[in-house]
């Protein structure tokens, strides 16, 4: 057998069929993902202690108020660009948010304790909405803390950031 020959029938018997398979197998899983980014509505951000989260951003909306360090509350309007949503959706996935828990938290009874600092994080899509409450004390597995403080911290940075420029425009 040739050379040529050889390397055709590797492509025919080995390479196309491989191919074949992947489009076969991966394109209904990537056509019923539930989080798809074009799907987004909005995104609800909440924080604080106890019953009230004083803190807290819209995406639909663009409602942003928060407590300063005079405790005073601050409400302003920031909106979103859609790269920032593309990023937060991309970034969630890659964390692995759709796969958290809805609770995070030590003890479920513990969640509305006045002492203990607690996050709400919402995706909100046309199909589904993922909605994770994470509590500050949380230690059970130090993996699960570390991811949810990195996605905490991805939102409020993209929020943060969103209000600079707005701000410069004024």
């Amino acid at each position: 057998m040739s050379n040529r020959a050889r390397k055709i029938f590797i492509l025919v018997t080995v390479i196309i069929p491989f191919l074949i398979y992947c489009v076969v197998y991966y394109t209904p899983m990537l056509k019923n993902a539930p989080f798809k980014s074009a799907e987004f509505v909005s995104l609800n951000y909440k924080w604080g202690v106890g019953k009230t989260l004083d803190n807290s951003y819209d995406s639909a909306t663009g409602e942003y108020q928060y407590l300063n360090a005079k405790d005073s509350l601050v409400k302003t309007n920031v909106k979103l660009r859609k790269d920032d949503i593309i990023y937060l959706h991309r970034k969630a996935t890659e964390i692995g948010f759709w796969n958290f828990p809805d609770l995070i938290a030590n003890n479920a009874a513990d969640t509305i304790s006045p002492k203990i600092l607690r996050y709400e994080l919402e995706f909100k899509y046309k199909r589904v909405t993922k909605k994770v409450v994470y509590l500050s004390d949380y230690s059970e597995t130090p993996k699960l803390r570390d991811l949810a403080v990195q996605m905490k911290t991805l939102v409020e940075q993209t929020i943060n950031a969103a209000d600079d420029r707005y701000g410069k425009k004024k």
